[in-house]
């Protein structure tokens, strides 16, 4: 006898055999786990019983058989439910129940304007932009409508798990469902599963158990690298302290942010973060400026666009202590070689790419430290405080933007036009973070705690 996963019980009712209510619904965990039969199977039901409205999408869907509808339709059939007519491209009930199919890239129009949904669901969530959610979640405004999420995870910086997972909004229901708790899985796809985590078992838990991959193939930085440097100086056992420098990220227009990283020798100690217009850049300015404590220590700013600014502000403080940031710039020391045979001007579009790359380079050298024992100069390494403030958040934005190549073939980092097309707010804790440990990149106007800043 057909039946749903008995161990999703839990998911839909209390203890009491209430229904739990809930805006969202969010299924999420590895393949074989039952979540999209789940949903399926629940709306086949729902609709049997009630008259509902169902809007089923999924961001890429070029044909009907692409879609939910499939899933739907068997359910129907496995339960034997009644009243169903299944047409080319939608399910109705007798009882005035209505199941349409959508794909949000081709139709968002029509999901704007589809009325009194009383159930949206999202397959295939992990590949929503934020953008699109902003669209969608006010499209179901009837009173008492859900949403509903199904998705196997990717990456960790994807927008569905970030929002969804790591900090779900309130009313939501999250739960992840593996293989392991699906009855229903046949004996060969399991020995198929066991394999797999025989053979590979970081694919395995990728796959099967949920977990999101930390590491994207195209980012300057990788994620792992980063959670090495987390109190990288307690796992080495030395000291990475030193000389302050403090990284200055001035905000542009709009929602945009200023930021500060203060780094002390070769480890980052503090974050700051805030909001503020235009006309408040002498306040910003100075507030940035406040984390610079002592004389030996150095203030590194973006100086493009309202970052300019900084500069003749600083001056009236104290010309010695800060340096400009160009992302934009030529690299520095182009005749250098950054490893053999090659040559900084061979390898860097600009001096953007060069830093990302320095700092990237850094923090893969203290996870070879941590992680295999390998040993390095104390200035080839970063320590970051596990006591920062948006720690998370920091790590999310170090290990987003991805590579890219100039019309010569040359290092490039993606621009933050080209992460807003990526639905991902300008990195403004990264770049600051970047620029703090860029001291040897930047030219300053004196000798500083001992050490001339400019090459």
């Amino acid at each position: 006898m057909a039946t749903l996963n008995p161990n999703l019980k839990d998911f839909w009712l209390d203890s009491d055999g209430r229904l739990i209510k809930a805006r969202n619904r969010v299924l999420h965990g590895g393949r074989a786990s039952s979540k999209s039969w789940e949903y399926a199977g629940r709306a086949a039901f729902i609709g049997q019983n009630y008259k509902t409205r169902f809007l089923c999408v999924r961001r890429f869907q070029n044909k009907i058989k692409e879609s939910v509808y499939t899933l739907i339709k068997n359910q129907i059939d496995n339960f034997g439910l009644t009243g169903y007519r299944v047409m080319a491209s939608e399910i109705v009930n007798a009882n005035g129940t209505e199941f349409a199919f959508y794909g949000i890239e081709r139709n968002t129009d029509e999901i704007k304007s589809f009325e009194g949904a009383d159930v949206l669901w999202i397959e295939e969530a992990h590949n929503l932009t934020k953008e699109q959610w902003e669209i969608l979640e006010p499209t179901i405004r009837k009173e008492g409508s859900e949403i509903w999420l199904s998705f196997n995870p990717q990456l960790v910086t994807d927008f569905v798990w970030r929002r969804f997972v790591v900090n779900p909004p309130p009313d939501t229901v999250v739960r992840q469902v593996n293989y392991l708790d699906n009855p229903f899985l046949s004996r060969t796809l399991l020995k198929s599963i066991e394999a797999v985590k025989a053979e590979d078992f970081d694919l395995y838990e990728h796959l099967y158990l949920g977990k999101p991959i930390s590491d994207d193939d195209n980012a300057v930085i990788k994620r792992s690298w980063i959670d090495a440097a987390i109190d990288a100086d307690k796992k080495l056992n030395i000291d990475m302290g030193g000389t302050r420098v403090v990284g200055y990220d001035v905000a542009d227009s709009g929602a945009d942010k200023n930021a500060c990283t203060i780094v002390e020798g070769q480890k980052c100690v503090n974050l700051d973060e805030w909001k503020a217009a235009e006309d408040e850049l002498h306040q910003s300015a100075m507030r940035a400026y406040s984390h610079v404590i002592g004389d030996k220590a150095l203030l590194i700013y973006d100086s493009i666009g309202v970052g300019a600014h900084t500069g003749s502000t600083l001056d009236g403080v104290n010309s010695n202590s800060h340096a400009k940031f160009n992302a934009g710039a030529a690299v520095v020391n182009p005749e250098h070689y950054y490893m053999p045979k090659i040559k900084n001007k061979d390898k860097f579009e600009n001096l953007k790419a060069q830093a990302w790359q320095l700092i990237a380079d850094k923090l893969r050298n203290t996870y070879n430290a941590v992680n295999k024992g390998m040993s390095y100069n104390e200035s080839d390494l970063i320590c970051i405080s596990s006591d920062l403030p948006m720690l998370e958040r920091l790590k999310d934005e170090l290990c987003t933007p991805r590579k890219r190549y100039s019309r010569r073939g040359l290092d490039m980092v993606e621009t933050k036009d080209e992460l807003k097309k990526r639905d991902i707010d300008s990195p403004n804790l990264a770049d600051s973070f970047i620029m703090a440990y860029s001291k040897d990149l930047v030219k300053t106007k004196a000798w500083t705690g001992g050490i001339k800043f400019n090459l």
